[in-house]
C-alpha cells in the first residue's frame, strides 16, 4: 500500500455534502466506524439520514454555510454544484475539499484493497465479492453503491484487513484508489458528458490498471472487447501485475484464464460450471438470474481465490447471494402470485439488454412488460437507437420522460428519440404521466407475465405502485405518485 499512514488522521472533522446519497453515506459509515467525527447535509429527510445519526453523525436537512463550524475537511461528489452554499463557503475559507473517492481512499489506509470497476456490473460484483469474503470468514470492510440485503448496509468497517470497494469510473475518481486487486467487468463508452470520447473512456481504464504493481492482480472479463483488450495490454508489461481473465469464450492460457460453461436458468437464478486457472472445477448455483450475473460471480470467485479462498467454499458462499438493491430486485406480485414485479437500475443500453435477458429467463413463457425511464439528456441523445434496440427485447414497452439528474434540458432531446425508432404497430408507447403508465401496465398484465421498471431515476418508486395496482383500483388511488429519495451522488 502507498497510502500515507496518517491520511485518515489528517482529515480531522469531516463534513459530507449530500450525505444521504448512496456513495456518500457509504463513506460516512466507514469514517464513523474508524473514529472520525462526521457531519453532513442533504436536501431532504430520509431513512439513510436517520441511520447515520444513530451511528453518531451530525446531519442537517438543507444546506447552510453555518454547518461548517469547526469542520476541517469537506467531502463532495461530482453531483454537488459549485453554487452549493456549503461548498462555496468551504472554498472561500480555505477548508480542505476532497472528492468522495479521496476520502474513501483515506479510510482504506492499512488494508488490501479490492477495487471493482466497469461500465456495468460493478455494484453487483462488489456485493458478491463482499458476501463471498464474509461467508468464508474474512470479515472485509466494504463500500458499495447500492443496498445489499445479505449485508444489511451499503458500507461497513471489518477486521479482516481487506477493503472491497465499488470503483466509480463516471468522473475518473476510481484513479484515486490503490488496489491490490483490480476487477474490470467491462469497458464501454458511457459518461461521455465527462470523457467526451470513447477513446478517453478506454484510456481511463488503462490508467486504472496502471495503478497495479508486480505484486498485484488484474481480474478482467475476456467476453467483453474492452476489458479483454485491457488484459492483453497489461500482460505485455514487464513489471505488470498478474492478469486473470474469466468468460464463456475459449481460454488462451489455462493457467491464467477461467472458463464458464453450461449456464442454464434455474428458477429465479442459474446453474453453471467454472473451470478456474490451473484446472480446478467448481459448480455455481446462483439465486440471481442472467448470464451477466454468472460472469459477475466468476469475477468475485477469482478475486476470492487470489485472497486465499478455496474455490468450493467461494462457490457455496456465492450461492447465498440474493442480489443488490435495484439490480433485478423483486418488488412483489399480484395477490394470486401470477404476475411478478421487478425493478432494475439499468441505464445504459447494454445494461437494459442484460436486464431484459434476465427477465426473459425468469418469465419463461410469460410476457415481459417494461416501464423505462431514460437517464440524462446527453445519454438519451447519444444512445437513443441502442436503447430502442435493447427495449425491443420486451413484449410491451412504456417509456417515461427523461430523468434529468444533474443536467439541464437539451432542445429537441426527449424520450421520443427512443419510441420513434419502433415500427408502427409495435408495442411501444411514450407516456408522460407515471400514474397512467402504472395503471395501463397493470391492466395489460396476464397470469405468468413479468413487469419490470428500469432506469437510474425515480422510476424505482413505481415498482411498489405496480404491485398495488395489480391488487385493484383502490390501491392505486391510495398510492403516492412519488417517493422522496436522498440526493444522488453517483450512478
Amino acid at each position: 500500500m502507498t497510502t500515507r499512514p496518517d491520511a485518515l488522521a489528517r482529515l480531522g472533522r469531516v463534513h459530507l455534502i449530500g450525505i444521504g446519497g448512496a456513495g456518500m453515506s457509504a463513506v460516512a459509515r466507514i469514517l464513523l466506524a474508524r473514529g472520525v467525527p462526521v457531519s453532513g447535509s442533504d436536501g431532504r429527510e430520509s431513512a439513510v439520514l436517520t441511520a447515520l445519526r444513530d451511528l453518531g453523525a451530525t446531519v442537517h436537512v438543507g444546506h447552510d454555510a453555518a454547518h461548517l463550524a469547526d469542520v476541517d475537511t469537506v467531502v463532495v461528489s461530482t453531483a454537488i454544484r459549485t453554487t452549493n452554499p456549503e461548498l462555496a463557503a468551504a472554498r472561500a475559507t480555505g477548508l480542505t475539499v476532497l472528492h468522495r473517492s479521496e476520502a474513501l481512499a483515506a479510510a482504506m489506509t492499512g488494508t488490501d484493497v479490492v477495487a471493482v470497476a466497469g461500465t456495468h456490473g460493478k455494484t453487483t460484483t462488489t456485493a458478491m465479492t463482499t458476501v463471498l469474503l464474509r461467508e468464508t470468514g474474512r470479515d472485509p470492510s466494504f463500500a458499495i453503491g447500492g443496498d445489499v440485503s445479505a449485508l444489511g448496509v451499503n458500507a461497513a468497517h471489518g477486521t479482516g484487513g481487506i477493503f472491497v470497494a465499488e470503483a466509480d469510473e463516471s468522473d475518473g475518481s476510481f484513479l484515486n484508489y490503490d488496489p491490490r486487486i483490480a476487477v474490470v467487468t467491462n469497458i464501454e463508452p458511457d459518461h461521455l458528458d465527462h470523457y467526451g470520447t470513447a477513446e478517453a473512456v478506454h484510456a481511463a481504464f488503462a490508467d486504472f490498471a496502471a495503478l497495479l504493481g508486480p505484486d498485484d492482480t488484474l481480474v478482467a472479463c475476456r467476453d467483453d472487447a474492452g476489458s479483454a483488450a485491457l488484459a492483453v495490454a497489461v500482460r505485455t508489461r514487464t513489471d505488470g501485475p498478474t492478469v486473470l481473465t474469466y468468460g464463456t469464450s475459449p481460454v488462451t492460457d489455462p493457467d491464467r484464464d477461467a472458463l464458464i460453461e453450461d449456464i442454464v436458468p434455474a428458477g429465479a437464478g442459474s446453474l453453471s460450471r467454472i473451470t478456474l486457472p490451473g484446472g480446478r472445477r467448481t459448480e455455481l448455483a446462483l439465486q440471481v438470474p442472467g448470464e451477466h450475473n454468472v460472469r459477475n460471480a466468476a469475477a468475485a470467485l477469482l478475486a476470492g481465490t487470489v485472497l486465499g479462498v478455496d474455490a468450493g467454499e467461494g462457490s457455496a458462499a456465492l450461492g447465498t447471494f440474493t442480489g443488490a438493491g435495484r439490480r433485478f430486485e423483486y418488488k412483489g406480485a399480484s395477490p394470486d402470485g401470477a404476475v411478478r414485479v421487478y425493478d432494475d437500475y439499468a441505464h445504459h443500453p447494454t445494461e437494459v439488454a442484460a436486464a431484459l435477458s434476465a427477465a426473459r429467463a425468469v418469465a419463461g413463457t410469460g410476457a415481459v412488460h417494461v416501464l423505462f425511464q431514460p437517464h440524462l439528456f446527453s445519454r438519451t441523445r447519444i444512445f437513443a437507437a441502442e436503447f430502442a434496440a435493447a427495449l425491443a427485447g420486451a413484449d410491451r414497452v412504456t417509456v417515461l420522460d427523461i430523468y434529468p439528474a444533474r443536467e439541464e434540458p437539451e432542445p429537441g432531446v426527449t424520450s421520443a428519440l427512443i419510441t420513434d425508432r419502433f415500427a408502427p404497430g409495435e408495442a411501444a408507447v411514450l407516456e408522460t404521466d407515471p400514474e397512467r403508465a402504472v395503471h395501463d401496465m397493470a391492466a395489460a398484465a396476464r397470469p405468468g407475465d413479468l413487469l419490470l421498471t428500469v432506469g437510474a431515476g425515480d422510476v424505482t418508486a413505481l415498482g411498489p405502485r405496480l404491485v398495488d395496482a395489480l391488487a385493484g383500483p383502490p390501491a392505486i388511488a391510495a398510492s403516492d405518485p412519488t417517493t422522496p429519495v436522498p440526493e444522488a451522488d453517483h450512478e
